[in-house]
């Protein structure tokens, strides 16, 4: 390959699994893949499957620690889940990675049919959740939530950053049944130790700042943004509270109905996912379920449309997800 084509693809490379960290953010490198290698070095039931997508899911941390517990199954995810759900059925407890549009999209079937129905011990942790690569819609897992939660007896965990999946791997690996996990990989932001007392505990969403002004709501990479954007409205006398959603389902609605209802506020649901299906219509059916109105209710999630390919803080900044998108709209809304 001659320099010049070697050098695109590099680019084209590093553009499809760019880190989401924000230049000079804090970060820590592969924290899903050392989480998993420690966890693992204690539960020799624990096992590690792959499509193809080791490198680049960091799960070569595990296969380099423990080659024999670790199997490649190649660019099939299908067979990758399937072979998860037999693993599962003789004790083991695999750990499946591959891209999120892969393991939701083409494999769907076998989630549904092979390991949800028997409720099977597998851990499904998939990569590039929502819009967090340049590459366009075939790459952008913008609905996966919505795929997901129609599973019954599905756990979903959506990680805001390497606390959280540090934290979240030995304990979705102890959770009994199927668990779907939006990983970050590679140079992972890391914020949430900053919060006095966070600990991540799987179905319980935790109030990481308080705010007369403005609740939001948020998952993910998103509860990243949303304490950016209180620091930076708190200069302008807006107090804004972040409540943090880490588990998507079973979601935590006690939690959710106490803060709405507390204060009459403007409630902000903040995903990295389609505003169809995902945490804002989840949280919006808990409230009306439970009798609750907020003062006004607004999604800032993605359009329900194909979203377009390019650097992502451009991508990001288009489709409202940015700090500074995130501030603009809630700015807006208030009015």
């Amino acid at each position: 390959m001659n320099a010049p084509v070697a050098e695109k693809k590099r680019l084209t490379t590093s553009a499809m699994i760019a880190s989401i960290a924000s230049e000079g953010q804090r970060v820590q490198a592969a924290p899903f893949g050392k989480a998993l290698v420690e966890y693992a070095a204690t539960h020799a039931e624990v096992v590690g499957l792959t499509a193809d997508l080791a490198k680049y899911t960091d799960l070569h941390l595990f296969a380099q620690a423990y080659p024999e517990r670790f199997h490649q199954m190649g660019m099939a995810e299908q067979l990758l889940l399937g072979a998860a759900g037999g693993m599962a059925k003789e004790g083991l407890v695999p750990f499946a990675t591959t891209y999120a549009v892969f393991g939701t999209r083409r494999a769907y079937d076998f989630i549904h049919q092979v390991i949800a129905e028997e409720h099977l011990n597998v851990k499904i942790c998939c990569a590039l959740p929502g819009l967090t690569t340049g590459y366009g819609p075939s790459h952008q897992a913008t609905e996966d939530l919505a795929m997901m939660r129609g599973v019954p007896g599905l756990t979903i965990v959506d990680p805001c950053d390497a606390l959280d999946i540090t934290q979240a791997v030995p304990q979705i690996a102890a959770h009994p049944g199927p668990v779907y996990m939006r990983l970050l990989r590679g140079q992972v932001p890391l914020v949430l130790d900053e919060i006095e007392g966070y600990r991540f505990e799987l179905g319980q969403a935790k109030m990481l700042r308080e705010g007369a002004d403005v609740l939001v709501i948020s998952s993910g990479i998103m509860t990243m943004r949303a304490l950016e954007v209180a620091a930076d409205l708190a200069q302008d006398r807006l107090g804004v509270a972040v409540l943090h959603c880490p588990t998507i389902k079973p979601l935590d609605e006690a939690t959710i109905v106490q803060a709405v209802g507390q204060a009459p506020r403007l409630v902000v649901v903040a995903e990295n996912h389609s505003v169809i299906g995902g945490l804002g219509e989840a949280v919006a059916s808990a409230l009306l379920r439970h009798g609750v109105t907020p003062a006004r209710f607004r999604l800032a999630g993605l359009p329900d449309a194909f979203l377009d390919a390019g650097a992502l803080p451009t991508l990001h900044d288009r489709y409202g997800i940015s700090r500074e998108a995130l501030g603009r709209r809630i700015k807006g809304w208030l009015g």
